[in-house]
């Protein structure tokens, strides 16, 4: 038996503290603490919650009393954003035990990261960076993603990039290279639509053609999100993933087809600026699980789920 099952079958053993949840099937939202009474108020409701890691890393607090109370009647989904997995350097071992010790502390039913780097040597950018898909970089991503595994004992799903630059030396397109990446590590998957969609226009390949490539048999989570338009400085349409604002039409169409394919997986819809209220951001899920349901018939067991 390898180590990674020893640690699994160990923290097994372990006797939870929150009730487990099911999160199969459901939609959920970023989880905003301006919203916590009125989702509070509303009684218990079908969905799930999500939360950057880094916002929840001190010891104590508002931020933990109200992730506690969620947690006690929603499953929850804890979302890394600065673990720098993509990096050259080697992982914050510091910053990785906190994450270690969040998952440990509200055992979510769902944890992720970004395929990206937001740090060099003792910078730290306020942003998701892109990495050139090669051999070499693969095998330094295998080896991050093999480390955070190993320190909180069970797999992650990693997020494909919105990005704004395409390198040179990439040797192998982002499918090929996530595909590889579950093939050497066992981690899942995380399928941004929006993400696919604002890369897609702003690099001119078909979103279609791309998704028809992704590895959607490892996809145990999706994102759904707003994006902006700007100009880029030759004129032309540059899309931003901004979290801002409502899912697209072309997104939520992606994301219909997505579903066809791959069954009810797990959906949140981000919202992080521009904040709504919270009937607002609310019915972005109910769209969310309204599509979940409509395809859900298909994938049950003796049901044929052919795509169409």
């Amino acid at each position: 038996m390898n180590e990674m099952a020893n640690i699994q079958l160990s923290r097994a053993s372990v006797a939870p503290r929150f009730p487990a949840h099911p999160v199969a099937g459901m939609a959920g939202t970023s989880l905003k603490h301006d919203h916590l009474p009125s989702i509070m108020a509303n009684g218990v409701e079908r969905g799930f919650f999500e939360v950057h890691a880094e916002n929840y890393m001190g010891a104590g607090g508002p931020p933990h009393d109200a992730l506690t109370r969620i947690r006690r009647d929603y499953p929850v989904s804890l979302h890394g954003v600065c673990m720098s997995i993509g990096g050259p350097q080697p992982l914050d071992k510091t910053h990785l035990g906190r994450f270690k010790a969040l998952v440990d502390r509200y055992e979510p039913a769902l944890v992720s990261e970004h395929l990206a780097w937001s740090t060099h040597e003792t910078t730290y950018f306020n942003d998701l960076l892109p990495l050139p898909y090669t051999q070499t970089t693969l095998a330094r991503v295998a080896e991050h993603i093999d480390e955070v595994q190993e320190a909180i004992g069970r797999p992650i799903l990693l997020e494909n990039p919105s990005t704004y630059v395409l390198f040179l030396q990439s040797t192998m397109s982002e499918t090929e290279f996530l595909r590889e990446l579950v093939r050497h590590t066992g981690c899942g998957l995380l399928l941004d639509v929006n993400n696919v969609f604002v890369s897609a226009t702003n690099h001119g390949y078909s979103a279609l053609g791309y998704l028809g490539d992704f590895p959607l048999e490892h996809v145990g989570e999706i994102h759904l999100a707003g994006h902006a338009e700007q100009a880029d400085d030759e004129g032309d349409l540059l899309l931003i993933d901004s979290h801002d604002g409502p899912v697209a039409d072309a997104v939520w169409k992606l994301y219909d087809i997505v579903i066809g394919q791959c069954g009810p997986v797990p959906t949140l819809v981000e919202w992080d600026s521009e904040i709504p209220d919270w009937p607002i951001l609310k019915a972005e899920a109910a769209a969310a699980q309204a599509i979940l349901d409509r395809h859900a018939y298909r994938f049950m067991p003796g049901k044929a789920h052919a795509a169409g």
